[in-house]
């Protein structure tokens, strides 16, 4: 997921280099959204990894 946030940051750069002031800001909206779904995702497996990697010996 963070692939595609960096691909979208530099489909951004680029077009804002080109003058495409629209494309770039719809493609870094994108890459925002998709970098805190991804952070957030990591989040939430880290939690529940932690939960789930403490067995109790019987």
């Amino acid at each position: 997921m963070l692939g595609w946030a960096l691909t979208f940051l530099v489909v951004a750069l680029i077009a804002a280099v080109l003058g495409f002031g629209g494309i770039a800001g719809t493609a870094i909206e994108i890459a925002k959204i998709i970098f805190f779904v991804a952070i957030i995702l990591f989040l939430v497996s880290a939690v529940i990894g932690m939960f789930r990697g403490r067995s109790r010996a019987p």
